[in-house]
């Protein structure tokens, strides 16, 4: 077992290197590039082992092994992940387009579950793969939520439309909570063997996405009074890594929705304290940290998202299941997602062709892959972790990289893709 220095001291060396490759030779989009780099290594390290050299392997499976992902996700980066990329969302575009993207998180991702989780069920068996359905509603649940993460770091290199941009964001930012709690109702049903009522499900609604949501208010409000009495950048980073990291875990102890309060603390903090609460000077520093630590986190998040294909498994029939389901996966997001914006175009009020871009833009990434890690060990995990790793994959490498030219396809006026 590796100690956690060690474990941290491989992971920033090989986030450091990838991140230099990428940069010299592939210029991707950093999270994307340094993936895919972890993820050729994680390929010729299965190659290896194929042809009998079998100590590569069991390295990366020792290294995997000793590392808690959904821990280390969940608990660690998550609420300085979502901090940072809600710093900077454009607040008066999410207020202009409120009631649609809570529309298409909460609505959507309910319906996406439904449909996702009885398809899988469905092509699994025809596959001879069959798990009990309540594993395919949860694979439904994790894989329905666009990864705010990832989304937020692919719409960057996109320059998408603004309001576009606002809709994904925003959803993104929303629907992640929704899913977390599906999810949550659907693993307390496995657990107990009998079905969650309605009443359950909106209590924990309220609880979690309600609560994490006023919670997170009332923190970014204080911090921003308290921010707004002093003008040094050193303890004003301070406070805000302390909000962050302290009003994470005092959500969770409440057993409220830390990333939604997360959410709102950036927000509110980005949108008003920034503008009114910091100096020029201490606002460019501020931002720096925050951009620098997230880059960082974010590069270690994906080199663990490639070189977790190490200890994923495809039985007999597994990768015709993996391809099918990424295809169900884009299917149901079309239909929750593409198709009302398409039915109601007064309504969302978006640029001609959105709903395809809002389609392909729903990219997924370590939340799905974590929560699928947190499902109990059994057969049924496995199916699950593979599909999930192979969804999570596919929209990060294929739709991460395609996304910015269907912005210029679909709006030539849009700026340049760097991708």
């Amino acid at each position: 077992m590796h100690s956690a220095l060690s474990i941290t001291a491989i992971l920033l060396v090989l986030t450091a290197g990838f991140s230099y490759v990428n940069h010299r030779y592939l210029r991707w989009p950093s999270t994307i590039g340094v993936m895919a780099i972890a993820l050729v290594l994680s390929l010729a390290i299965v190659g290896l082992d194929a042809l009998g050299i079998s100590a590569p392997r069991t390295g990366e499976r020792d290294l995997l092994s000793s590392i808690d992902f959904a821990g280390v996700l969940m608990e660690g980066m998550l609420s300085i992940l979502l901090f940072a990329g809600s710093l900077h969302v454009d607040v008066g575009q999410l207020r202009r387009m409120g009631w649609q993207i809570a529309a298409l998180a909460v609505v959507g991702t309910a319906a996406s579950t439904l449909i996702i989780g009885f398809g899988t069920s469905f092509l699994l068996g025809a596959l001879g793969i069959g798990i009990p359905l309540v594993y395919c509603l949860l694979f439904g649940a994790l894989i329905s939520p666009t990864d705010p993460i990832a989304v937020l770091g692919v719409l960057e290199s996109a320059h998408a439309p603004a309001e576009v941009e606002a809709t994904v964001a925003g959803e993104s930012l929303l629907n992640d909570g929704v899913g977390v709690v599906l999810f949550t109702l659907l693993l307390e049903m496995l657990h107990s063997g009998t079905p969650p009522t309605l009443a359950d499900g909106l209590a924990l609604f309220a609880r979690e996405a309600v609560g994490g949501a006023v919670f997170g208010i009332a923190i970014g409000l204080l911090v921003n009074a308290i921010l707004a009495t002093i003008d040094d950048y050193r303890v004003e980073v301070l406070i805000t890594l302390a909000t962050v990291v302290g009003g994470y875990a005092l959500a969770d102890a409440l057993h409220v929705s830390g990333p939604l309060a997360m959410v709102a603390v950036g927000l509110i903090i980005g949108s008003h304290g920034r503008a009114t609460a910091m100096s020029d000077h201490t606002r460019e520093r501020l931002d720096l940290f925050w951009q620098l630590l997230d880059e960082i986190l974010n590069g270690m998040l994906f080199v663990l998202i490639g070189l977790e294909f190490a200890v994923i498994s495809y039985p007999s029939g597994g990768w015709l299941a993996a391809a099918l389901t990424v295809g169900l996966s884009l299917l149901a997001r079309f239909v929750v997602v593409g198709l009302p914006v398409l039915a109601w175009p007064a309504w969302f009020r978006l640029p001609a062709g959105s709903a395809w871009l809002l389609t392909w833009s729903g990219v997924r990434g370590g939340i799905s892959v974590a929560l699928s890690l947190s499902l109990p060990p059994g057969p049924e995990r496995d199916v699950v972790l593979m599909l999930t790793y192979s969804v999570v994959v596919f929209s990060i490498l294929v739709q991460g990289l395609t996304v910015g030219r269907l912005v210029r396809r679909l709006k030539p006026a849009a700026a340049p893709d760097h991708a």
